[in-house]
């Protein structure tokens, strides 16, 4: 009984936070290791990934809390989005508010514990995320490409680790982890927002599904070329094995391929665009693994 009433009490927490979903939770968190296990100094230990997976829980949350703040009306509108927390008034807003801040708590605190040599540099980029992190669901409303300003949030997933273990952000390397990171959230995101794209079109909100138009499906074939592309270059740059070159030949076809399953009809299929983006996470496991085994 006391486990069905604590389920039932932290379930709409855990719905607010995403938590009941976690591949969107993974999708975010395999970027901040391929930055990790890229960094030309000795592996990363797993007391520093750890924080860095614990970190990367709590500031996804805060940012899934405030796009649920911002688009508690439109949500009510849109048939994928009706049921979330805040719509369906399973959750109050002064409580949504009060999770929010308690998570910022959390995330300044998992920051202040990183490593000594990064951790002022780390929270300086954390600071330059939070704005972008808070703003970003608004941007909809005022942005054609809401989904770019989604990716460069995500970009810090990047830097924000690095930054941790190596002490600077001064890295080519670096650089092509961040240009693939934010290639490759452009182009799933955009995929994903196709599921929207009617209900968008009503309400009068911005999506880069909207904007492209019929662009879309090659602007997500650049995408994901530019996401091979830029880590086969870090994989050149840290002279990396044969075994990584074959994963990522196998990642970088099978993502292509994915993009035609998406726009093999004109209809938009919900079922085959989530497929597409549990299938990112997967393949975005692969190339992680590629670069801890190469």
């Amino acid at each position: 009984m006391i486990f069905q009433k604590l389920k039932v009490y932290l379930q709409p927490i855990f719905e607010i936070l995403r938590w009941n979903k976690p591949t969107g939770r993974i999708i975010l968190l395999i970027p901040a290791c391929w930055s990790l296990w890229l960094t030309p100094n000795d592996q990363p230990d797993y007391q520093t990934v750890f924080k860095i997976i614990i970190g990367g829980l709590f500031v996804s949350g805060l940012g899934c809390i405030a796009n649920d703040i911002w688009d508690k009306d439109i949500d009510k509108k849109v048939l994928r989005t009706r049921n979330r927390p805040l719509a369906s008034d399973k959750i109050d807003i002064k409580f949504a508010f009060s999770l929010l801040f308690l998570l910022l708590f959390l995330s300044f605190l998992i920051t202040l514990s990183l490593p000594e040599e990064g951790r002022y540099l780390s929270l300086f980029l954390a600071f330059l995320a939070l704005p972008l992190i808070l703003i970003y669901p608004s941007s909809k409303r005022w942005f054609k490409f809401p989904q770019l300003i989604l990716s460069i949030c995500w970009g810090f997933a990047v830097l924000i680790p690095w930054a941790a273990h190596e002490g600077n952000i001064f890295n080519p390397v670096l650089l092509c982890c961040w240009l693939a990171t934010v290639l490759w959230t452009f182009g799933f995101d955009t995929i994903y927002a196709l599921a929207d794209k009617d209900y968008d079109l009503k309400i009068g909100v911005n999506s880069s599904a909207i904007t492209l138009g019929a662009l879309t499906k090659n602007s997500v074939h650049f995408c994901y070329f530019g996401t091979c592309l830029f880590i086969g270059i870090c994989g050149i740059i840290n002279q990396l094995d044969m075994v990584f070159w074959i994963i990522l030949l196998i990642v970088a076809l099978l993502m292509q391929k994915d993009i035609n399953k998406v726009f093999k009809s004109k209809e938009i299929n919900l079922k085959k665009i989530s497929n597409h983006f549990k299938n990112q996470a997967i393949y975005g496991g692969l190339i992680l693994g590629a670069l801890i085994i190469a």
